[in-house]
């Protein structure tokens, strides 16, 4: 997984959840499955968090809380412009070599308003109709001049390509009509009674009264 895949992973978590310490950030990330489909280790997050906070990405407060010292994360007025440049990154790159970018930002669209959503998602459906008139030339009947398995190779990239035209169309659609939840609209789902997620919020608010908030 590139860097900057890892960087806006991390950026987004501590976004959803802030203030939120570097233990919560590392199991929600693992319950995410990070270390299978991006390669995202454990000890590699802690070590981001420090190093996003070295740039000025993040800010870390040190606080007491019931009696234990805790370090929990907020994002920046830089780790905000950050987060959105490398969503808007991913949304819009198409590689159909390598999705892990797409697949992390698009789990990351709560954190974007929805015409914002529609800008992105319709940009790279744009890219995309740009991009597949050329496999479907170089995978044409008849070529002889590409080496037959490179051929397949680029039947696959096709079909991937074709697939992903037809969800994006489909994905776009539902956002433009109203479903899904954005930046700034009420969340339409709510996780189970006995997920980590209310945990964090309480922590959140105990952490935000530490801080005066």
């Amino acid at each position: 997984m590139a860097a900057h895949d890892t960087r806006m992973l991390l950026l987004g978590a501590v976004a959803l959840f802030e203030p939120v310490n570097g233990y919560q950030i590392r199991r929600e990330l693992m319950s995410w499955q990070v270390d299978e489909w991006a390669h995202v280790n454990p000890g590699s997050i802690y070590n981001g968090l420090t190093t996003l906070t070295k740039q000025g990405h993040l800010v870390r407060h040190d606080l007491v809380d019931g009696g234990r010292p805790v370090a929990v994360y907020e994002l920046t007025g830089s780790g905000r412009h950050e987060l959105e440049r490398l969503l808007e990154v991913s949304l819009t790159t198409v590689d159909l070599y390598d999705g892990v970018g797409f697949h992390a930002a698009l789990g990351l669209l709560p954190l974007v308003d929805r015409p914002t959503a529609v800008r992105h998602l319709a940009q790279r459906l744009r890219a995309l109709e740009d991009l597949l008139p050329h496999l479907e030339g170089v995978t044409a009947p008849g070529r002889t001049d590409v080496p037959p398995h490179a051929l397949r190779s680029m039947e696959l990239q096709l079909l991937r390509g074709r697939a992903e035209r037809a969800w994006l169309v489909e994905l776009l659609d539902d956002v433009r009509s109203g479903q899904l939840s954005f930046r700034d609209e009420p969340m339409a789902w709510a996780p189970a009674d006995d997920d980590p997620g209310w945990q964090m919020n309480a922590d959140r608010e105990r952490y935000r009264a530490l801080l005066g908030r």
